[in-house]
């Protein structure tokens, strides 16, 4: 009976994984390597690489954070201009909208149709100049949004072109 409860305490300890080679070691073959010296000049030619290497890559990364930086000058300047144009353009909206409703209040004003036709001409005259003025006026903003966004762009290619020159 005491035969009994170890061989049971040990199906307890180790469950039957149902592996065939369980309890059985596979050990891979040990080989020594073969000892063997690096040539000289092939040592040369890899430490020459691996300097130029660390060389490019230097320079791979100083152009890189060079191009960050004018990117963002370029978005800044845009953001700005952008913002500026956006303004621009509800003050253009404002100043038509007031004119509009001091047209139309002028309009239910007037008493005869020759007063309605005069008001409609000088509306309608101060209106054309007021667009073609607007028109100058946004026209002029977005040249310069345009020239301060890009301007930062055109100083890094002629900086560019100098080095490689």
């Amino acid at each position: 009976m005491a035969e009994a409860t170890a061989a049971q305490s040990k199906a307890k300890a180790k469950p039957a994984t149902g592996n065939a080679f369980e309890g059985t070691a596979f050990e891979f073959p040990k080989f020594d390597m073969p000892k063997m010296e690096v040539p000289p000049a092939f040592r040369e030619f890899a430490e020459k690489s691996a300097s130029q290497a660390k060389e490019n890559y230097e320079k791979l990364k100083t152009a890189a954070e060079e191009a960050t930086d004018i990117l963002e000058d370029t978005y800044t300047s845009a953001t700005k201009g952008a913002s500026a144009y956006g303004l621009k353009m509800i003050e253009v909206a404002r100043v038509n909208t007031d004119a509009a409703f001091d047209f139309m209040s002028q309009v239910f004003a007037a008493k005869s149709a020759s007063e309605l036709v005069e008001i409609t001409t000088a509306h309608s005259r101060k209106q054309f100049e007021t667009l073609t003025a607007q028109s100058k006026d946004l026209t002029s903003l977005a040249q310069k949004v345009a020239t301060d966004a890009s301007e930062p762009l055109k100083d890094s290619i002629s900086k560019v072109f100098k080095k490689v020159a």
